[in-house]
């Protein structure tokens, strides 16, 4: 894919950590056109609910591989998935999931409340937590995610970064919008035929989640 001319932005999306590959993180680290950005589910920081979800890796792996990668690409962001409430989670395994959060500092996190499916082994499990346990667990680890993204997202203000317009925004028409590299949403000031174009954009103001900007 890099040596296609004409393809100026390769976005790994969803990767399964046993598909991460020495190889890969080499290949990532070293194109210009692979964006410096993986979603890497982790769903679960507590290696003994990972068993339980049938994943086949531990927290220790997890937050190891996400090391080396951070290591061997520099400026590399992480997005996630993370699930609250699972059947026979503790405190204990849930402070271990807000750990994992504080040691990989994603940039940004999909969290979910577990809830029954019908059909599934997860769904007849004796050991089902109180709706009330999972909600004040759910908000906690939403204001952690919070906290480090906000912080993260904040460093970018003021650079000159190129932005992938996507579409004219929904709110405002005199805007677009697009993304970072890393996957942060960008709404600057611009038109319709700028859709599917790279534009340099000054970041002028993080709004948390998303940013602010103009034509550099």
């Amino acid at each position: 894919l890099c040596r296609i001319d004409d393809l100026h932005w390769i976005r790994l999306m969803y990767c399964y950590e046993d598909r991460i590959t020495d190889e890969l993180i080499e290949v990532m680290g070293k194109s210009k056109k692979i964006c410096k950005h993986l979603h890497l589910p982790v769903q679960s920081g507590s290696s003994k609910i990972l068993k339980k979800m049938n994943r086949h890796y531990t927290k220790e792996q997890y937050v190891a591989l996400a090391k080396k990668i951070q290591e061997r690409i520099p400026g590399v962001s992480f997005t996630t998935d993370i699930i609250v409430g699972f059947p026979g989670e503790t405190e204990e395994d849930f402070q271990e999931t807000l750990e994992v959060v504080k040691q990989v500092e994603y940039d940004s996190a999909f969290t979910f409340i577990y809830s029954k499916r019908t059909g599934t082994p997860a769904a007849t499990m004796d050991d089902q937590i109180p709706e009330e346990v999972i909600k004040e667990r759910f908000d906690r680890l939403l204001h952690e995610v919070q906290t480090i993204s906000a912080e993260k997202a904040g460093k970018l203000t003021g650079q000159t970064l190129p932005v992938l317009v996507e579409e004219v925004n929904g709110q405002d028409t005199s805007l677009v919008t697009g993304k970072l590299t890393n996957n942060s949403t960008v709404h600057f000031p611009g038109t319709a035929d700028m859709i599917g174009t790279i534009q340099n954009v000054v970041l002028e103001e993080c709004k948390g989640f998303y940013y602010i900007g103009r034509l550099a």
